[in-house]
């Protein structure tokens, strides 16, 4: 796991750094709630990250934020109460990059463009998480029942944002398929799949190279096109014969 300069600002903690300002200097009681609550989630992302979710205590997560640990307990049940809260932030998060970046494209943009700034918002910011991603794509399942509901229910919001994608773009193109609804839901694992292959085996920061095979693979499926040639390896130059 990279150091924590390198993990993204999801996984920045406090560790070796001061605890928050007393006395005279301290903060408003609101922020100081607000502050411990991002360091919190902040360092929870960064002890998963390098430890797995089992390993990881509570003792683990305060020590990062350099906060008390009755301060977590103000915030939180337990330690997964936190990684749900710190997860469910980064997902948040992500979701919001890809509305963003779709959203700032000027009316009348072709889908397939549209498609294409989804698909590298969502990868580039992986890319930029890598902490993160680890975590939400290959420690998440270790970490319960509830984990598992916070990965479907991501899925099916990855599936409903694709879906109302091909809604809007059948009106456009009424040649494009209609599909069940299981396809976006199907989209949606293979997207995550492959996105865990390549976080599981440290290529992360790789991610964005995935645009490509994710948009032709939706539009094989949701435009019914075909997929795109690749063009021919190079040939190495043969030597001339004596």
């Amino acid at each position: 796991m990279p150091d924590a300069t390198q993990a993204g600002t999801l996984a920045r903690t406090h560790e070796g750094k001061p605890g928050l300002p007393r006395g005279r200097s301290r903060l408003p009681a609101p922020d100081v709630r607000a502050s411990q609550l991002q360091r919190l989630r902040r360092a929870a992302i960064a002890a998963v990250a390098e430890s797995g979710y089992a390993a990881v205590t509570v003792a683990d997560i305060v020590r990062r934020a350099r906060v008390s640990r009755a301060a977590f307990y103000v915030h939180f049940a337990d330690k997964e109460d936190c990684f749900l809260a710190a997860t469910g932030e980064g997902r948040q998060l992500m979701a919001g990059r890809v509305v963003t970046a779709t959203r700032a494209l000027p009316a009348g943009t072709a889908d397939e463009t549209v498609l294409e700034a989804g698909f590298r918002a969502f990868l580039e910011f992986l890319a930029d998480e890598p902490a993160f991603a680890r975590v939400f794509y290959v420690d998440m399942p270790a970490a319960g029942p509830r984990a598992i509901e916070r990965l479907d229910a991501a899925a099916r919001r990855f599936a409903d944002m694709t879906a109302r994608w091909h809604h809007r773009a059948r009106a456009r193109h009424p040649e494009w398929p209609a599909v069940p609804d299981e396809a976006y839901l199907g989209l949606a694992g293979a997207t995550a799949e492959l996105v865990r292959f390549g976080v599981h085996g440290g290529q992360t920061h790789a991610l964005p190279r995935l645009e490509g095979t994710l948009v032709s693979l939706h539009l094989a499926v949701l435009a019914a096109r075909p997929w795109p040639v690749a063009p021919p390896a190079p040939v190495a130059p043969v030597a001339p014969t004596p």
